[in-house]
């Protein structure tokens, strides 16, 4: 076995220690000819130059999407395909179906703002709140614009998404139902539906709801109720 002198983790060749050394390292020794961006794995920099020539080899077999990289497939696959929910979060419970959602979502409850604005004091807990933030407050980067309402978004993604409805695409199905949708987000929120699991409870009276959003609305209305019981009293 191959021991790293810095985390202690162990591999069974020479090459993998090497490998996962740079990310201790910070090295970056593949770069991309095209746009000069750097990688610390060969597989990595093959799997980026394809955004440069289109090449999308890894394809869903439900329905016709294709994707670049096999890693965009299988959280594909993770956050459409499958109701699998393995992450726990050890504060209130709540499962995810990956590891990076998990992490995302208990900076909710530790605070944790890893994402500081370099101009100002902000700081935020994603990355698309900071790139969001830098181009409202200070004009910095890109916005994607839609040609047929103008409408403006901070990401490419985000305006593919808006241009499916233009087109009136939906390629996002229910796996229960016939219900198609134009984004993932929308067929996350969807599923529920076919579900009799709530996972969602409110702190002041212990009721029970499906989605995050139902439970805020109704906090909103429990908090102020109780407010007014207590004024009464």
């Amino acid at each position: 076995m191959f021991k790293c002198n810095v985390c202690c983790k162990q591999f069974s060749t020479s090459k993998n220690l090497r490998q996962h050394s740079r990310i201790h390292s910070g090295e970056k020794p593949f770069k991309c000819n095209v746009c000069d961006k750097a990688f610390s794995q060969s597989s990595n920099l093959k799997g980026h130059k394809r955004i440069h020539t289109g090449d999308k080899p890894y394809k869903c077999s439900l329905y016709n999407k294709c994707f670049s990289q096999s890693c965009n497939l299988q959280n594909h696959n993770r956050h459409v395909h499958s109701n699998s929910r393995p992450y726990e979060c050890p504060f209130c419970g709540k499962l995810f179906k990956t590891n990076m959602d998990l992490k995302l979502h208990v900076r909710i409850h530790t605070d944790a703002k890893p994402y500081s604005c370099r101009h100002c004091s902000g700081r935020f807990t994603r990355p698309e709140q900071l790139k969001t933030h830098l181009l409202k407050s200070h004009n910095e980067g890109i916005w994607f614009t839609c040609n047929i309402c103008l409408k403006k978004f901070i990401s490419k993604r985000n305006l593919e998404q808006h241009l499916l409805r233009h087109e009136d695409v939906k390629p996002y199905v229910c796996s229960e139902c016939p219900k198609c949708f134009y984004t993932a987000y929308e067929l996350t929120q969807h599923q529920p539906v076919h579900s009799d699991y709530k996972q969602f409870c409110c702190g002041l009276c212990g009721k029970d709801f499906k989605r995050a959003a139902s439970v805020k609305r109704h906090f909103k209305v429990c908090y102020s109720k109780q407010r007014f019981t207590n004024a009464l009293v």
